[in-house]
């Protein structure tokens, strides 16, 4: 694994660690956490897209290609963590309990 996969992954985890210590709270529900997780990365790819653009009339023409593109990157990623915790299901689930 090179190093810049290590990082992609290292920043993944750190981010999965803040939810899970979320989910620690017994006020918060877990899909609470995930909302608020997935509200936070919409929030945050809406700021990151503008930063491609000197006006909202570039970025509102390119708005529906940035969308198709996160959209589509999300359910790959989605679709392959799917995949591996059914195969891993019994080790995955065991490991959290």
């Amino acid at each position: 694994m090179s190093e810049l996969d290590k990082a992609f992954y290292n920043r993944a985890s750190e981010l999965i660690q803040l939810a899970n210590q979320q989910n620690q709270d017994t006020e918060i529900k877990t899909g609470e956490v995930s909302a608020s997780f997935m509200y936070a990365l919409a929030r945050y790819n809406a700021w990151f897209g503008s930063t491609s653009f000197e006006t909202k009339e570039q970025m509102a023409s390119k708005k529906q290609e940035m969308m198709d593109y996160y959209i589509e990157r999300y359910k790959e990623m989605l679709e392959a963590n799917m995949s591996d915790y059914i195969e891993h299901f019994d080790h995955y689930r065991a490991s959290q309990k």
